[in-house]
Protein backbone atom coordinates (compact mmCIF):
# COMPACT_ATOMS: atom_id res chain seq x y z
CA UNK A 1 0.00 0.00 0.00
CA UNK A 2 1.32 3.43 -0.90
CA UNK A 3 0.80 6.65 0.97
CA UNK A 4 -1.75 7.63 -1.68
CA UNK A 5 -3.89 4.58 -0.89
CA UNK A 6 -4.59 5.72 2.68
CA UNK A 7 -8.11 6.85 3.51
CA UNK A 8 -8.15 10.43 4.76
CA UNK A 9 -10.89 12.90 5.51
CA UNK A 10 -11.08 16.67 5.62
CA UNK A 11 -11.83 18.65 8.76
CA UNK A 12 -15.53 18.44 7.80
CA UNK A 13 -15.44 14.66 7.46
CA UNK A 14 -15.49 14.57 3.65
CA UNK A 15 -13.27 12.01 1.89
CA UNK A 16 -9.95 13.52 0.77
CA UNK A 17 -8.35 12.05 -2.33
CA UNK A 18 -4.64 11.68 -1.59
CA UNK A 19 -4.16 10.26 -5.10
CA UNK A 20 -4.88 13.74 -6.46
CA UNK A 21 -1.61 14.82 -4.82
CA UNK A 22 0.55 12.25 -6.64
CA UNK A 23 3.54 13.96 -8.16
CA UNK A 24 3.57 16.73 -5.55
CA UNK A 25 5.92 17.26 -2.65
CA UNK A 26 4.03 17.00 0.64
CA UNK A 27 4.69 18.09 4.18
CA UNK A 28 2.48 16.09 6.55
CA UNK A 29 2.30 17.58 10.05
CA UNK A 30 0.45 16.74 13.27
CA UNK A 31 -0.76 20.13 14.50
CA UNK A 32 -2.25 21.53 17.70
CA UNK A 33 -3.87 24.78 18.80
CA UNK A 34 -2.56 25.19 22.34
CA UNK A 35 1.07 24.20 21.94
CA UNK A 36 4.20 26.28 22.21
CA UNK A 37 4.87 25.33 18.59
CA UNK A 38 1.44 26.49 17.34
CA UNK A 39 2.94 29.68 15.78
CA UNK A 40 4.56 27.34 13.26
CA UNK A 41 1.17 27.34 11.53
CA UNK A 42 2.12 30.78 10.18
CA UNK A 43 5.46 29.42 8.92
CA UNK A 44 3.80 26.39 7.34
CA UNK A 45 1.34 28.70 5.58
CA UNK A 46 4.23 30.83 4.31
CA UNK A 47 5.93 27.73 2.88
CA UNK A 48 2.67 26.67 1.28
CA UNK A 49 2.14 30.08 -0.31
CA UNK A 50 5.73 30.29 -1.52
CA UNK A 51 5.97 26.83 -3.09
CA UNK A 52 2.45 25.62 -3.92
CA UNK A 53 2.74 26.72 -7.55
CA UNK A 54 5.76 24.43 -7.83
CA UNK A 55 3.74 21.39 -6.72
CA UNK A 56 3.87 21.55 -2.91
CA UNK A 57 1.13 20.93 -0.37
CA UNK A 58 1.06 21.00 3.42
CA UNK A 59 -1.40 18.63 5.10
CA UNK A 60 -2.17 19.48 8.73
CA UNK A 61 -3.75 16.84 10.97
CA UNK A 62 -4.97 18.11 14.36
CA UNK A 63 -3.90 15.78 17.17
CA UNK A 64 -4.80 15.88 20.86
CA UNK A 65 -2.41 13.14 22.04
CA UNK A 66 0.23 15.44 23.52
CA UNK A 67 -0.78 17.30 26.65
CA UNK A 68 -4.36 17.65 25.39
CA UNK A 69 -3.21 20.66 23.37
CA UNK A 70 -5.86 20.42 20.69
CA UNK A 71 -9.13 19.61 22.46
CA UNK A 72 -11.43 21.21 19.87
CA UNK A 73 -13.02 19.46 16.89
CA UNK A 74 -11.21 19.41 13.56
CA UNK A 75 -13.73 21.93 12.25
CA UNK A 76 -13.08 24.30 15.16
CA UNK A 77 -9.33 23.85 14.65
CA UNK A 78 -9.75 24.88 11.01
CA UNK A 79 -11.57 28.05 12.03
CA UNK A 80 -8.83 28.77 14.60
CA UNK A 81 -6.08 28.21 12.01
CA UNK A 82 -7.76 30.47 9.47
CA UNK A 83 -8.53 33.27 11.93
CA UNK A 84 -5.32 33.28 13.97
CA UNK A 85 -2.71 32.31 11.35
CA UNK A 86 -4.33 32.74 7.94
CA UNK A 87 -4.06 29.02 7.19
CA UNK A 88 -5.26 28.06 3.71
CA UNK A 89 -3.45 24.72 3.32
CA UNK A 90 -5.62 21.63 3.81
CA UNK A 91 -6.52 20.90 7.41
CA UNK A 92 -7.66 17.37 7.84
CA UNK A 93 -9.52 15.18 10.29
CA UNK A 94 -8.42 14.98 13.91
CA UNK A 95 -6.22 11.90 14.36
CA UNK A 96 -4.13 9.89 16.76
CA UNK A 97 -0.54 9.48 15.60
CA UNK A 98 0.62 6.89 18.16
CA UNK A 99 -0.83 3.80 19.79
CA UNK A 100 -3.47 1.33 18.67
CA UNK A 101 -5.72 4.06 17.24
CA UNK A 102 -2.96 5.71 15.20
CA UNK A 103 -4.10 6.78 11.76
CA UNK A 104 -2.74 4.38 9.10
CA UNK A 105 -1.12 7.29 7.24
CA UNK A 106 1.00 8.12 10.28
CA UNK A 107 1.77 4.45 10.87
CA UNK A 108 3.17 4.33 7.34
CA UNK A 109 5.04 7.63 7.66
CA UNK A 110 6.67 6.51 10.93
CA UNK A 111 7.64 3.17 9.40
CA UNK A 112 9.28 4.87 6.42
CA UNK A 113 11.03 7.54 8.52
CA UNK A 114 11.76 6.47 12.08
CA UNK A 115 12.84 9.07 14.58
CA UNK A 116 15.94 9.27 16.75
CA UNK A 117 17.53 5.91 17.52
CA UNK A 118 15.01 4.23 15.23
CA UNK A 119 11.97 4.98 17.36
CA UNK A 120 8.72 5.08 15.46
CA UNK A 121 6.79 6.96 18.07
CA UNK A 122 6.01 10.61 17.44
CA UNK A 123 7.11 12.51 20.53
CA UNK A 124 5.17 15.78 20.22
CA UNK A 125 3.04 18.09 18.11
CA UNK A 126 4.44 19.55 14.89
CA UNK A 127 6.46 16.54 13.82
CA UNK A 128 6.84 16.92 10.07
CA UNK A 129 7.23 14.34 7.30
CA UNK A 130 8.57 15.57 3.96
CA UNK A 131 7.31 13.33 1.15
CA UNK A 132 8.82 13.40 -2.34
CA UNK A 133 7.01 13.46 -5.65
CA UNK A 134 7.34 9.66 -5.76
CA UNK A 135 5.32 9.28 -2.55
CA UNK A 136 8.31 8.19 -0.43
CA UNK A 137 9.29 9.92 2.78
CA UNK A 138 12.44 11.98 2.28
CA UNK A 139 12.89 13.19 5.85
CA UNK A 140 11.32 13.45 9.26
CA UNK A 141 11.65 16.70 11.21
CA UNK A 142 11.00 17.15 14.91
CA UNK A 143 8.88 19.95 16.34
CA UNK A 144 11.87 22.28 16.76
CA UNK A 145 12.98 21.71 13.14
CA UNK A 146 11.20 24.33 11.10
CA UNK A 147 13.75 26.68 9.63
CA UNK A 148 16.52 26.65 7.10
CA UNK A 149 17.21 22.91 6.96
CA UNK A 150 13.57 22.08 6.28
CA UNK A 151 13.35 24.76 3.58
CA UNK A 152 16.54 23.52 1.89
CA UNK A 153 15.32 19.91 1.88
CA UNK A 154 11.97 21.08 0.52
CA UNK A 155 13.60 23.06 -2.28
CA UNK A 156 15.76 20.08 -3.26
CA UNK A 157 12.68 17.87 -3.36
CA UNK A 158 10.84 20.39 -5.54
CA UNK A 159 13.78 20.50 -7.95
CA UNK A 160 13.67 16.71 -8.47
CA UNK A 161 11.62 15.53 -11.41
Amino acid sequence: MTLYDQDCYTHTGQPFNLRALQGQVLLVVNVASRCGFTPQLKELEALYQRYRDRGFTVLGFPCDQFGKQSPESAEAFCTFGEQQFGVTFPLMEKVCVNGPRAHPLFVQLKREAPGLLGTRMIKWNFTKFLVGRDGKVIARFGPRDHGRELRLRLERALDEV
